[in-house]
This record gives C-alpha cells, sequence and structure tokens, in this order.
C-alpha cells in the first residue's frame, strides 16, 4: 500500500471558504481527508520573496488591519469545524517572510505557541503538525518544531539546517535515501516540490504526481488553494486537475490518501 497526503497551505483568516468548498469536495465526498496548513495570525502586508504582496492575500484592498487572527472570520473557522474532512496544521505564526529561519530561540518559541493558542482560540484541536513559510528552518526553530509537535512537514532537510546532535541520524538518512526520517517522538516528512502548482503545465501535471507516488511509500502533495483563483478568476483548467487526482487516488485501491494525525497514529507507514 502506498500513501498519499494532500497539503494545502496558507489558509488564513482572509481566505473565502468558497474557495476551499470548490476545490476540495470531490475530495471530502469520496472521505478523503485534506490537510490545511493554517497561518495562525495572518499578516496582511506581508511580501513575499518576489517583493509583491502574497497571492493569499486580496488584490482589492485595504485591508482593516495589520494582523487577522484566524478566528476573526467566524464563517470560516464554522465551515472548517464543520467539515472534519479538513484537518488542521500550524504554518508558522503570521508568515512574515522566512519567519523561521530566526536563531532567536525566545521569538521562535513565541511564534510556535500563540500560533497554537490562536488556533485553539478559533475552537480547533492543538495541531500535532508543523510547515514553515517557504519550507524554510534555522537550526533552532527546527529543533523547537520538533519538541512541540509530533510531525514537520517540509521540502527538504539540509546539513546546515539540521541541529549538529541530529547529524548522525541525518548521514543515516541520507545514505539510505530515505525521504523521512524521525528524531525521537517527531517524525520528518518531506515532499517532493508543488507538483500541483500553477507554475507547471497542466498537460503534465498529473503525471508527475503519478510518478512521483510511484516511487515513495508516501508522498506529501503540496499545493496552494490561492494558485487556483489568481486575480480573482477561477482556473478551470488546473480545478480539473484537481478533481482528476482526487477521482484518481480514490479509484486506486493500492492507494490510501491520509492525514499528517494517520502517520502519527500509525495508521498511514511514512517509510
Amino acid at each position: 500500500m502506498r500513501y498519499v497526503i494532500i497539503r494545502d497551505d496558507d489558509t488564513n483568516a482572509l481566505t473565502p471558504p468558497d474557495c476551499l468548498e470548490r476545490l476540495y469536495r470531490p475530495f471530502l465526498e469520496r472521505g478523503l481527508p485534506v490537510n490545511l496548513a493554517v497561518i495562525p495570525n495572518v499578516r496582511t502586508d506581508v511580501l513575499g520573496g518576489n517583493g509583491r504582496p502574497e497571492g493569499y492575500l486580496p488584490a482589492n484592498g485595504p485591508l482593516p488591519r495589520d494582523v487577522m487572527p484566524i478566528g476573526s472570520n467566524g464563517r470560516l473557522v464554522r465551515y472548517l469545524l464543520n467539515n472534519p474532512g479538513f484537518h488542521i496544521l500550524q504554518h508558522g505564526y503570521d508568515h512574515t517572510f522566512n519567519e523561521f529561519e530566526g536563531r532567536n530561540p525566545d521569538d521562535i518559541l513565541y511564534r510556535l505557541e500563540q500560533g497554537a493558542r490562536l488556533l485553539g482560540d478559533a475552537g480547533f484541536a492543538r495541531p500535532q503538525t508543523f510547515v514553515a513559510p517557504y519550507d524554510k528552518f534555522s537550526q533552532v526553530s527546527l529543533a523547537e518544531a520538533a519538541r512541540l509537535f509530533r510531525v514537520v512537514s517540509t521540502g527538504w532537510f539540509e546539513l546546515r539546517r539540521v541541529p549538529f546532535w541530529w547529524w548522525p541520524r541525518y548521514a543515516c538518512k541520507r545514505v539510505l535515501k530515505k525521504p523521512h526520517w524521525r528524531i525521537g517522538r517527531t517524525i520528518l516528512l518531506s515532499h517532493p516540490g508543488c507538483l500541483l502548482s500553477s507554475h507547471r503545465p497542466l498537460e503534465t501535471m498529473l503525471e508527475s504526481v503519478k510518478q512521483a507516488i510511484a516511487c515513495r511509500r508516501l508522498t506529501v502533495l503540496v499545493t496552494h488553494w490561492w494558485e487556483y483563483f489568481r486575480e480573482g478568476k477561477a482556473d478551470e483548467g488546473f480545478i480539473g486537475v484537481l478533481h482528476e487526482t482526487a477521482r484518481q487516488l480514490a479509484a486506486d485501491p493500492d492507494i490510501a490518501v491520509a492525514s499528517f494525525d494517520d502517520v502519527v497514529a500509525g495508521k498511514a507507514a511514512f517509510n
């Protein structure tokens, strides 16, 4: 059996629930869990690596305040709580550019703990999985995230970002060519890049997903809800690929779509 985890990044207090419904109703109807990496306290003035406002921010501002906790959008929170097929992950704190590349342990701990608190205040269970914005960690933040969460999901692990006391386990992972590994009680999962992305050609996207799944015991498929609605317009072709992905995953008896919580519970093997 091979396992697939759907990870959608950047849900926040400004996310229209209708967008998530449009994208993921075919998954929910088939009983396929969808893991949403939620920004607990989104900054409304944040810029991405290209110096432009992040794509998940509405294009028609101005916005009411500088930061918006997830609980400030009651309609979105109610929608997520009423659809238990959505599993909530913690995605940074406010999504400042590369916010978890910092090395100040007090600042890192504040962001981790405050983010979890805001998710709890909104009514969500304390998340077991952490996702850093842009998948970027420092040694300090990776160590703290691994201490506080049962799963860390990221794009890759590299020596300079791994705490030095992890190096023997990291070397073993590299020798064995394992995409996923464990430190103590914490499971460290990598992914093969954002295969479901508006930056990739639609014609080959589904085939790339299939190839990635065939190469791994567990595959984390990362996407971003807002890429399907760029400039406020639905990309019907891209949405069609996502829905076809749901259909094919559900139809394959050798594939199980899982949540990160399933991995923690031992219901989905990662190696």
